[in-house]
C-alpha cells in the first residue's frame, strides 16, 4: 500500500524527489501522530520542502492521500499458485489482511474509505483500486475451471469480493478485530461456495 510518491502525475527530477519525500513524510506522520496529528506543516518540515508547495499541489491531507492511494492502486500483487482454488483465495486474504494490520496502511485505507463517502476522486481511487485488485485476482478462478474445481461461468468477479467482504465488514461495520483466522475461513467458506456452483453468473 505504501507508495514510492503521491500526486497525480510521476515526473521526473526535483519534483519525484519532492513527491517521493512528501510521500515518505506523510506515512511517517500517519505512523507517529495519526491522522488527527498530521498537518500540511508538519508534513513539509519533515520533508524538507516548502508549505506552499504542499498546499499548491494537494491542497489538504486528505487529498495527498488519495493521491498516494491511486499510486498504490496501479501497482499490481503477484498470486500465488498454489495448486487449489482453496490455497490459493487462502494466500490471498492473507496478503491482503497483513496490509490492513500494517498500521501505516491501515490508516490511508481509513482516510480514503471516509473520504470516499463525499469526496468523488476518492470514490473514483477507491473504486480503482478494487477493481485493479479483482481483475488482477481473476486468475484464480480461471485455473481452477481449468483444473475442473470450479463450473465453466463462475463468476470471478464475486468470488473475488465474496473473500474480502467478511474482513471488510468487520473493519469498517462491525468494528470488531481480524486476524488470519478470518482469512482462512473466508477463503474457505467462498472456495466451497464456487465449487458447489454457487457463485456461477
Amino acid at each position: 500500500m505504501t507508495a514510492d510518491g503521491v500526486g497525480s502525475i510521476r515526473p521526473g527530477g526535483r519534483t519525484a524527489r519532492t513527491r517521493a519525500a512528501v510521500a515518505a513524510a506523510v506515512q511517517a506522520e500517519l505512523l507517529e501522530v495519526g491522522y488527527g496529528g498530521t498537518t500540511i506543516d508538519r508534513i513539509a518540515k519533515r520533508a524538507g520542502v516548502a508549505k506552499t508547495t504542499v498546499y499548491r499541489r494537494w491542497g489538504n491531507v486528505s487529498q495527498l492521500v488519495v493521491d498516494m492511494f491511486a499510486d498504490a492502486a496501479s501497482t499490481q500483487i503477484p498470486v500465488a499458485d498454489t495448486g487449489s482454488i482453496e490455497g490459493d483465495l487462502r494466500e490471498l486474504a492473507r496478503s491482503s489482511v497483513a496490509l490492513l494490520l500494517n498500521p501505516v496502511n491501515r490508516a490511508i485505507i481509513d482516510i480514503v474509505v471516509s473520504e470516499a463517502v463525499h469526496n468523488p476522486s476518492a470514490r473514483d481511487t477507491l473504486t480503482t483500486f478494487f477493481t485493479s485488485r479483482i481483475e488482477n485476482a481473476a486468475v484464480i478462478v480461471q485455473r481452477a475451471v481449468d483444473r475442473g474445481e470450479v463450473p465453466a461461468g463462475t463468476d470471478a468477479a464475486e468470488v473475488i469480493r465474496l473473500v474480502g467482504a467478511p474482513y471488510y465488514a468487520r473493519l469498517y461495520i462491525t468494528g470488531d478485530p481480524i486476524g488470519m483466522a478470518d482469512a482462512d475461513r473466508a477463503a474457505a467458506v467462498v472456495a466451497l461456495a464456487a465449487k458447489e456452483g454457487l457463485l456461477v453468473s
